[in-house]
């Protein structure tokens, strides 16, 4: 990008708009989820089935933005495939009001995430595409923010709409089509498209070994800190089972969705915050590796299995700052280290890595609670979290 391109204000209408988009999509499906697990035991599906559901979907979405990162990189134009992920995100959330059986709200929620893998790595590209190198900590952090934001308005405005509608799980869904088709329109009306002038022609494999050498030793920092990285629903599983000696069941399990409020508004400000930081500082990477390291220290202090309230309190704290830190920066520094013209493979690739990362140390985190104890399950965790960082900090981003 040339030096007058870089003088440009970075907050312009693709960031706002990306931004905003975020904001209505993570609004619409978090309201969505926060009453999904209570609608499957209404129409017969225990958890099983809600841990398939989540699986599945998953699963799909992270092999959905490997995929979509190859293909919108042979595209001149990225955007009409994300409004096309956010369209159909939208219409299968909202397919779950006419579900009667487990397996319907399973092909809604396949659908949903599938649409979720699309746009993703198109959106990253053309945030990337439009604002210049030296901003893409805040370019990646606000949006990273306002996403957060929806995932604090979806679960409150579920609760009100529960009200409202005399507890009707399927109005609540179908509610949802107002802010993700908002989302849609925000991401047509005001992202930029910056066409590519030289679309790649390379394949899946090609693409992947043409990526960088310096991306692909951030995917193995990445990889190995993710394989720590324990999903945050454990999180809430810890404060209660921690607090219920003292507090009781009931009590434990309001003050643990309480604490998780606290992680998410925590998240919000660190991802735009760690992003600003990482602009005006020499070593992006040093950043991430920060945030890679607050998360150590969070392993540590869970693997103590403190009943404090007090402890719990900086424990979630934590858990906010590093988690914002973690997603603003994997995304800018990926940015950073790859031309704009392979950014769709470099997006696709770090969210299919991600998603490695999350099945391991879910497996990982969960076994060790289970036959041994939580002490063991989070200081398995502490130990790659730190050995991630000590990854982040030996790379170079320079040739």
């Amino acid at each position: 990008m040339s030096e007058a391109a870089e003088k440009q204000p970075w907050l312009n209408r693709t960031v706002l708009g990306v931004g905003l988009t975020s904001l209505f999509s993570d609004w619409s499906h978090e309201t969505a989820t926060a009453v999904l697990p209570a609608f499957l035991g209404a129409i017969g599906a225990g958890p099983a089935w809600l841990g398939a559901i989540e699986g599945v979907a998953d699963g799909l979405s992270s092999f959905a933005k490997l995929i979509a990162g190859h293909y919108t990189d042979t595209l001149k134009r990225r955007k009409p495939l994300a409004v096309l992920g956010y369209a159909v995100t939208a219409l299968c959330t909202a397919s779950f009001g006419l579900a009667s059986c487990a397996y319907q709200v399973l092909l809604g929620r396949v659908g949903a995430w599938l649409g979720r893998g699309v746009r993703s790595p198109a959106r990253k590209a053309l945030l990337a595409a439009d604002v210049p190198p030296n901003a893409y900590g805040r370019a990646f952090g606000l949006e990273r923010l306002m996403d957060t934001l929806g995932a604090i308005v979806g679960p409150l405005t579920a609760l009100w709409l529960l009200r409202v509608t005399d507890h009707s799980y399927r109005k609540v869904f179908f509610w949802t089509l107002l802010p993700g088709f908002v989302a849609v329109a925000c991401f047509w009306l005001l992202v930029r498209e910056r066409t590519l002038t030289t679309p790649s022609q390379r394949s899946l494999l090609l693409g992947l070994k043409a990526l960088p050498i310096h991306f692909r030793r951030l995917l193995v920092g990445v990889g190995v800190f993710g394989a720590g990285d324990f999903s945050h629903s454990l999180l809430i599983l810890y404060a209660s089972r921690m607090l219920a000696p003292v507090h009781g069941l009931k009590h434990a399990a309001s003050l643990a969705v309480g604490l998780y409020t606290l992680r998410n508004v925590f998240y919000a400000g660190s991802a735009y915050l760690s992003g600003w930081l990482s602009d005006h500082i020499a070593s992006r990477k040093s950043v991430l590796a920060a945030g890679y390291t607050l998360a150590g220290v969070t392993a540590m202090l869970l693997s103590t299995g403190t009943h404090s309230l007090a402890l719990l309190v900086v424990i979630f704290i934590l858990a906010g700052l590093y988690i914002g830190t973690e997603e603003a920066l994997e995304d800018s520094l990926s940015a950073e280290l790859v031309p704009q013209e392979q950014h769709g493979m470099a997006f696709g690739t770090l969210a299919a890595v991600n998603a490695v990362g999350d099945f391991v140390s879910s497996l990982l985190v969960g076994s060790l609670w289970s036959v041994f104890n939580v002490q063991t399950a989070f200081a398995a965790s502490t130990i790659l979290f730190f050995a991630g960082a000590l990854l982040i900090l030996r790379l170079r981003t320079h040739s």
